[in-house]
């Protein structure tokens, strides 16, 4: 599956049933669209999101954002317990400590790349 990111949103290309489809992820309205070749898809994603966009600013809603930065995440008591001990030691809160070492993992498997940050997104950055 190949993904698209355009305006902050992830959309996939899948060929399904002899139709190549271009569909946007990790929201709850679904966005689909078909397209006729490989070499289309990444205008059809950004056309299929402006669309929508528009939509929503045309009806008065709020587009829905495809994550809000924040997630549970169920581990040991005692890996809790060290995460909460070394990111006071380095001067952080637990979730910047997190955020860090997410990052940092990311770099290391080769995909450093962040989505188009939010103004909310550079504010909490900003006070981690």
């Amino acid at each position: 599956m190949k993904t698209i990111i355009y305006k902050g949103y992830q959309a996939s290309v899948e060929f399904d049933d002899g139709s190549l489809f271009v569909k946007v992820l990790h929201i709850d309205d679904v966005l689909v669209a078909e397209c006729d070749r490989a070499s289309e898809a990444e205008a059809v994603a950004r056309d299929l999101i402006d669309a929508y966009l528009a939509d929503c600013e045309e009806e008065g809603r709020e587009p829905a954002k495809p994550y809000k930065g924040s997630f549970n995440v169920r581990i040991s008591p005692d890996l809790h317990k060290r995460a909460a001990m070394n990111a006071a030691a380095e001067g952080l809160s637990l979730n910047g400590w997190i955020g860090h070492a997410i990052e940092e993992k990311l770099a290391r498997a080769g995909r450093p790349h962040r989505a188009e940050a939010s103004p909310s997104d550079k504010r909490q950055a900003i006070r981690a």
